[in-house]
C-alpha cells in the first residue's frame, strides 16, 4: 500500500498549486484526477490564454455565505504574487480590460509551469485515476483509488464544481464533505448564460450574433460590458456578471446606453434632424441593427420632427429602462464556475482545513466561494490552495 503525507484529490489550478507548496515544504505529494490530462479548465480558459488573475482582486468581488472567509488567503497570496511566479517562469502577459490579465501565449504555459514546479518540488501525479472512496484511518485517512489503496496524513479536496460536465466535472467533493460532516450551501451555475420565454425571444433572435455595451442590474448589483443576443437569450460579460446575483422570477434592467441622456439626445435630433428616420438617431449610439430593431419594435414609421415628446420618452425607456425577467439559466452545461459548495462556517480561513476533521482541506471551486468573471477564480485557487499547502 503507498504511503504519502498529502493526497490531493483534483488536478486543477487549486489542486496542482496546493501540492506545488506542500511539496517544497519536503511533504510527500500525491495529486490524483479522473481526467486524462492534468490543468484542462486553465487550457481552455480565456479563449485557450487564461484569464488567470485580475488587477483589482478585492473581497467584495467575492460572492459567499460569509464573504470575509476569503480575505485571509486572498490577503497572504495576492495577484502580485501570482504575476511574479509568472513572470519567473518567463511567460508574457498582457492586460485586457477591467484589470484581467491575459498570457499573450498559449494557457498551456500555466499548466506546464505547474507541472515542471510539482515534479521539480518532487510531487507525483496519477491521472486516469478515479477516486472511490475516503475514509478516516486512524489518525490519518485511507483512500481508495482505481489503481490501488492509498493512505495519507492530509487530504486535500480540490475536485471543483459542477459546471462544465463534458470536462469531467463531479460532484465528488461535495460527497466527501457531507460524508465527513462538512455543511454544503445550496449549489448553483454561475456565470452562465441567461434564458428567456418564446415570448421574450420573438423579438431577441432576430438580434442573434449582436454585441453591445450595456449595463445589466439586478437588485443592488450592476455591471457595465458587453451584452451578446443568442438563440436562447442573453450572454456576455454582463449577463455572465449579474447571473451570479440573479435568482428565479427576477427582473434584469438593462440599460442599452448608460453613458447617455437617451431622451435628450432624441431631442436634439429631432430639432436638428427632423427629416432623419428614427433608426438613423439611434444608430448615432446603437449598432445599426439593433436601431433598426428597436425602431421595429416601437412601431414608428415617421420622421423625428413627427415624432411626440411622449413617444421619443417611450423610445427612451426601451433603450434605458428595459425590464425583462429570464426563465432559467443554460445551467452547469455552460457555467464558468460553480455558486455555493463547503460551507466556510465548517472551515478555517488560514488553512482551509475542516474545523472538525483535522488533516481534511477543501480549496478552490468546491468552496462556497466565488468570484467575479475576469480572473477571480483564478485568483482564488491559487490564493486557496497556497493557504492549504502551507500546512497540509
Amino acid at each position: 500500500m503507498k504511503q504519502v503525507d498529502v493526497i490531493v484529490i483534483g488536478a486543477g489550478a487549486a489542486g496542482l498549486f496546493a501540492a506545488i507548496e506542500a511539496a517544497r515544504r519536503g511533504r510527500r505529494v500525491l495529486v490524483v484526477d479522473h481526467a486524462k490530462a492534468a490543468g484542462e479548465k486553465i487550457r481552455i480558459s480565456g479563449g485557450g490564454r487564461c484569464n488567470f488573475t485580475n488587477l483589482g482582486i478585492a473581497p467584495d468581488r467575492f460572492l459567499s455565505q460569509n464573504p470575509r472567509f476569503a480575505l485571509s488567503a486572498l490577503k497572504r497570496y495576492t495577484q502580485w504574487d501570482f504575476i511574479a511566479r509568472i513572470d519567473a517562469a518567463g511567460i508574457a502577459w498582457h492586460e485586457k480590460t477591467l484589470g484581467q490579465l491575459f498570457c499573450d501565449g498559449s494557457a498551456r504555459q500555466i499548466v506546464e509551469m505547474l507541472l515542471r514546479d510539482l515534479a521539480e518540488a518532487g510531487g507525483e501525479l496519477w491521472l486516469d485515476c478515479a477516486v472511490t472512496g475516503v475514509a478516516r484511518a486512524g489518525e490519518g485517512f485511507s483512500i481508495d483509488l482505481s489503481r490501488g489503496q492509498v493512505q495519507a496524513a492530509s487530504v486535500v479536496v480540490a475536485s471543483g464544481g459542477k459546471s462544465i460536465p463534458k470536462m469531467g466535472a463531479t460532484g465528488l467533493g461535495y460527497q466527501i464533505a457531507t460524508q465527513f460532516g462538512l455543511g454544503l450551501i445550496e449549489t448553483r451555475p454561475g456565470l452562465v448564460p441567461l434564458t428567456f420565454s418564446a415570448q421574450e425571444l420573438e423579438w431577441m433572435v432576430p438580434l442573434a450574433g449582436l454585441a453591445t455595451q450595456a449595463r445589466v442590474g439586478c437588485g443592488r448589483a450592476g455591471f457595465d460590458e458587453a451584452v451578446l443576443f443568442t438563440h436562447r437569450g442573453l450572454s456576455g460579460p454582463a449577463v455572465l456578471q449579474i447571473s451570479n446575483y440573479w435568482r428565479e422570477g427576477e427582473a434584469l434592467q438593462v440599460n442599452l446606453a448608460p453613458q447617455l441622456d437617451v431622451l435628450a439626445v432624441l431631442g436634439q435630433a429631432k430639432q436638428e434632424a427632423g427629416r432623419s428616420a428614427l433608426r438613423t438617431a439611434l444608430g448615432k449610439f446603437l449598432p445599426e441593427k439593433l436601431a433598426r430593431h428597436l425602431e421595429a419594435v416601437a412601431g414608428i414609421l415617421q420622421p423625428m420632427a413627427e415624432i411626440s415628446r411622449a413617444e421619443l420618452a417611450r423610445v427612451a425607456g426601451l433603450v434605458q429602462a428595459w425590464r425583462l425577467v429570464p426563465v432559467g439559466s443554460e445551467g452547469y452545461r455552460t457555467a464558468e464556475v460553480t455558486l455555493g459548495g463547503v460551507d466556510t462556517a465548517d472551515l478555517d480561513s488560514r488553512t482551509m482545513m475542516a474545523k472538525a476533521v483535522p488533516g481534511l482541506y477543501f480549496i478552490g471551486e468546491v468552496v462556497d466561494v466565488t468570484g467575479w468573471l475576469g480572473g477571480y477564480n483564478f485568483q482564488w485557487a491559487w490564493s486557496s490552495g497556497w493557504a492549504a499547502g502551507q500546512v497540509a
